[in-house]
């Protein structure tokens, strides 16, 4: 049983990665519905929260349902990141989570996110501070180095540790890299493998596919998995791993009315969740690939990710269901190289 201090989080977890813009809410409910296990909020600024700034508060909401649920921040300031802890264990989630991992210039620049990969250092003392601000049980996310030069990730795994963070999650790609080439999990699978490393270890970068994560699991000896860019319009991952690791037999597709169903509800929920516009422009990034795999889909798609009228975007997906009813879908896999 793997667990965050005392948080059982079943034998082999698969967690949704905390995602600008995705992992919200609506987007989350759809995920734990399909399997995930762990989930994120999208990270927030401390600065944001300890000046109350309403996109930052808004991040905080969490739902019963979402439980076990980890609220991440990112920030570089000491006072502003253990006053911000506190406002975090406010909301009660069961983790708290700090972001050094998002390669974003305007973050690193800060030297918040990735960017504190290069003062190791201050990473450790700033996460020090944090553990001791707070009664929740810390957790880390981080990528192997700024770059190549600068890759300390099996001391950084053991200096954050020894301050007291409950599990660590990888990406297997330094800054530099952002989303390119290929992850490295050797680097992760060695931590996962240190003797020293008694809290759980997390592989994150490249999964997209059942075989894969099964593929990963037992080469790397990883704790569990968390899953970021795969996911986006594709909530089925989480489902179609847990079968593919039960049975060994990959699960058919989702079929039209189950995508159909679920990007109305998602949408639904974004418009009220964020209100009618802005729900309906985040919302555009999930049609490529909740509607991927269907012959000339690619004019009505358009429709979607133009259209602003929440009716009208309803009945175009309801058209999308009377048009691919009967239609054999082409295989589905996420490019790994999409961006958000």
């Amino acid at each position: 049983m793997v667990k965050i201090a005392d948080i059982e989080l079943g034998e082999f977890p698969l967690l949704l990665a905390p995602m600008e813009d995705v992992s919200d809410p609506p987007f989350r409910a759809l995920c734990k519905e399909q399997g995930c296990d762990v989930m994120y909020t999208e990270f927030i600024s401390v600065e944001g929260l300890i000046r109350d700034a309403t996109k930052s508060v808004q991040k905080l909401d969490i739902y019963p349902y979402e439980r076990p649920i980890g609220i991440q921040i990112f920030g570089a300031n000491h006072d502003s990141m253990m006053r911000a802890a506190e406002i975090v264990e406010e909301a009660k989630p069961e983790i708290l989570d700090i972001n050094y991992g998002c390669p974003v210039k305007k973050v690193t620049c800060k030297m918040a996110g990735a960017g504190i990969l290069q003062d190791i250092d201050k990473m450790v003392r700033l996460t020090d501070d944090v553990v001791k601000s707070t009664n929740l049980p810390v957790t880390v996310k981080t990528r192997l180095g700024w770059d190549d030069n600068t890759i300390r990730i099996e001391e950084v795994a053991e200096r954050l540790q020894d301050v007291g963070i409950k599990a660590l999650s990888i990406h297997g790609r330094t800054r530099k890299q952002m989303y390119k080439g290929e992850a490295d999990w050797t680097k992760i699978g060695a931590i996962a493998n240190n003797p020293r490393i008694h809290i759980p270890i997390f592989g994150n970068g490249d999964i997209n596919s059942p075989e894969k994560a099964l593929e990963y699991k037992n080469r790397y000896g990883v704790d569990g998995i968390m899953i970021g860019r795969a996911s986006i319009g594709n909530p089925w991952i989480f489902r179609e791993i847990k079968h593919y690791f039960k049975t060994g037999e990959l699960l058919a597709p989702p079929t039209i009315h189950e995508r159909v169903a679920a990007a109305k509800k998602h949408l639904k929920f974004s418009v009220e969740w964020k209100g009618e516009k802005l729900g309906v422009l985040e919302m555009r990034r999930h049609y490529t690939n909740y509607f991927r795999g269907f012959r000339n889909i690619k004019p009505i798609r358009q429709k979607l990710v133009t259209e602003f009228d929440v009716p009208t975007l309803m009945e175009i997906m309801d058209g999308i269901e009377e048009i691919y009813a009967n239609t054999e879908m082409e295989v589905l896999r996420v490019p790994v190289s999409m961006k958000k």
